[in-house]
């Protein structure tokens, strides 16, 4: 059978491609970006620079006591709000008008108690990365952000900017011609290693290890584009995670024409680690959009939803698939997605505090 006089292989090949070029034709969601001058960087980077973390005896010891599985609301208003936090690097989607719901999330993390400063590039106070910039960028200013601030980064990533997440972590892995990148300056150093700001030793940037990382509709049709053909060969899989994080997890639904493989059913959207990372995969309701999942800033606007976040308890279980059975006062909308991200960012938010915490009071 013919359509439009084209074989059914032609025609299909050319759906893909229109669906590709109105990608692109509807804009890239890209920053250029200007780096400050040398002096006003090293000034910037001394109110960041975490020699001493800056908690009392006090703080510290009601931290150390802390629970990393049960962080309460209370323990982030009254204890965490006031303590550091690990940088979240955010990396949004490919178009245009997916940068805002990403940076939606980002305010909903602010705005449930996570300090602003770990939230916004201090070089230019954009709150996301871009999937389009280079993932050996990235990973060079995420090693430098933690030789400057004491706490490793986090990641999440959403659409093309999960990929690039994953991408990020393969660099980690085994890239070892990874430099540091100057996120005041927006310039490379010329240097592959930072200090352990814990240990003491020197560090190469590829071998660092991040605590989280989580994606979000990584797959489908982007798997199509020129950026991310990489991503297509078995040395850096999208599904493959490598041991450059401790704990990932995969965000996927169904009927996901851009961000899941074979329409986002079955397995093969599933993710495995490659050695001993701890992954989880996570099914959120098939109703959930592709691009707007992220859009989580109106969660704040109901106490009683944002009481219901800070209660969650995710599954035990490393496949899980999310319902809600609960009735809220105002609009909703992806608040399981929200609710299985802030859960895990307060828990390595503890962790990493803790680790820090010991590093420093341990024997000298």
């Amino acid at each position: 059978m013919r359509i439009g006089g084209c074989a059914p292989g032609t025609w299909k090949a050319a759906t893909v491609l229109m669906l590709l070029a109105g990608t692109f034709l509807t804009g890239c969601g890209t920053y250029l970006r200007h780096g400050l001058d040398p002096a006003q960087a090293r000034q910037r980077e001394q109110t960041l620079t975490r020699r001493e973390i800056g908690l009392s005896r006090e703080q510290a010891e009601k931290i150390l006591a802390l629970n990393p599985e049960d962080v309460t609301g209370r323990d982030v208003r009254e204890l965490l709000a006031t303590a550091p936090a690990p940088r979240i690097i955010t990396l949004h989607a490919g178009i245009f008008f997916a940068v805002s719901p990403s940076i939606s999330f980002c305010k909903f993390l602010k705005g449930m108690g996570y300090p602003p400063a770990s939230l916004k590039n201090p070089g230019d106070g954009t709150y996301t990365f871009s999937c389009y910039e280079s993932s050996r960028k990235i990973a060079g200013v995420i090693a430098w952000y933690y030789e400057k601030e004491g706490l490793r980064p986090m990641m999440i990533g959403h659409s093309q900017g999960g990929m690039q997440t994953v991408k990020v972590l393969h660099r980690l892995a085994g890239d070892s011609d990874l430099r540091v990148w100057n996120p005041l300056t927006w310039e490379p150093e010329a240097r592959c290693e930072i200090m352990d700001p814990l240990s003491g030793c020197t560090q190469s940037v590829a071998g660092l290890v991040l605590p989280y990382a989580a994606v979000l509709g990584a797959g489908g049709l982007t798997r199509s584009l020129p950026n991310q053909w990489s991503m297509c060969f078995p040395s850096m899989g999208l599904h493959q995670i490598p041991d450059s994080v401790e704990s990932f997890t995969g965000f996927c639904k169904g009927a996901d024409l851009w961000g899941g493989d074979y329409l986002g059913f079955g397995s093969m959207n599933h993710y495995k680690a490659e050695g001993g990372a701890v992954v989880r995969n996570v099914w959120l309701p098939t109703g959930y959009k592709h691009i707007f999942t992220p859009d989580t800033k109106h969660l704040l606007k109901s106490q009683q939803i944002k009481d219901w976040i800070d209660n969650y308890r995710p599954a035990g279980e490393r496949i899980v698939r999310l319902k809600l059975h609960e009735q809220f006062d105002a609009n909703a909308k992806n608040i399981l997605w929200a609710a299985d991200v802030w859960y895990s960012i307060k828990k390595h938010w503890v962790i990493e505090l803790q680790r820090w915490i010991r590093a420093k009071s341990g024997p000298k």
